[in-house]
């Protein structure tokens, strides 16, 4: 596999971009270096740029954390999340999942991702047998970032009380400012070793590019290139809806294969995830 060292080369073959957040854009505290000047060179070219983030959070939440990183909001034309995503189908009850269901929610989760939850889209309880679905969110500081392990009681509780489970990060693992930590798809895997129903909401699920691409606006699909580190997710939600895809190398890959990965191991990878990126990427600098 072919292992580009920046974005320069083939950013003319494009005219929209879809850019995974975590362990691409930024480490989970600041910005990778020369992400900002290569997201300034696309725009100076006229290039559309959408941040696509599996984050259990709305898009609203997340444009303020970019704030509090420096990443100034004329390098990005538009985010969506999975917690976006989310938020919109709880308050239009139209998706099958959720018109059979109540709006009363057992939240596993931290308090900072109830955003999901905002404007009436659902009801909190503490109480799983008073609840209609489980809603996660991933891990919280009671239950700690590094396995699943702690959370187990907790949904076997919930899956005892019969309760399908919302997914809202279908990512297992993310990177945050160099340490690894699970996310709320690491949570799902457990319940589905119960036998618990699972609907999850983000990448790789073709769904949620419906939203980037009318944020993107009348491109192609063969003028639109997507990047992420994650083969499970960014790069398998690319593949599925047709669209070129770059394999960044920093987040997860990183800690993965290492600083210096072969363009073989690379490959090996890839084809065991069954999916075909165009090249990896170094980094996202211009």
């Amino acid at each position: 596999m072919q292992i580009l060292e920046g974005i320069a080369d083939i950013a003319d073959r494009y005219d929209g971009y879809v850019l995974d957040l975590w362990g691409v854009v930024h480490d989970g505290r600041k910005p990778y270096p020369g992400v900002p000047e290569a997201l300034a060179a696309l725009k100076a070219r006229g290039k559309r740029i959408v941040f696509l983030t599996n984050a259990p959070r709305r898009a609203w939440f997340v444009q303020g954390m970019l704030d509090r990183m420096g990443l100034d909001r004329g390098l990005y034309d538009g985010i969506m999340s999975s917690g976006e995503a989310s938020w919109r189908l709880m308050k239009e009850r139209k998706h099958p999942w959720f018109a059979r269901l109540g709006q009363r929610v057992m939240h596993i989760g931290p308090e900072r991702d109830l955003s999901v939850i905002e404007e009436d889209a659902a009801e909190i309880v503490t109480d799983p047998t008073k609840a209609d679905f489980l809603l996660n969110t991933g891990p919280d500081a009671d239950g700690g970032t590094t396995s699943a392990e702690p959370y187990r009681a907790a949904l076997r509780a919930c899956f005892d009380a019969g309760l399908p489970m919302l997914c809202v990060n279908p990512d297992r693992h993310v990177m945050v400012a160099g340490e690894k930590v699970i996310c709320a798809g690491a949570l799902a895997d457990v319940y589905r070793e119960f036998g618990g129903d699972v609907l999850e909401i983000g990448k790789p699920d073709p769904a949620i590019y419906e939203p980037v691409m009318e944020l993107l606006g009348p491109i192609p699909k063969a003028r639109v290139l997507a990047i992420g580190d994650s083969p499970h997710t960014d790069l398998a939600g690319a593949q599925a809806v047709g669209i070129d895809a770059l394999w960044a190398l920093t987040g997860l890959p990183g800690e993965a294969h290492g600083a210096d990965p072969s363009g073989e191991a690379l490959a090996a990878v890839a084809a065991a995830e069954k999916v075909s990126p165009l090249a990896a990427l170094r980094s996202l600098r211009w």
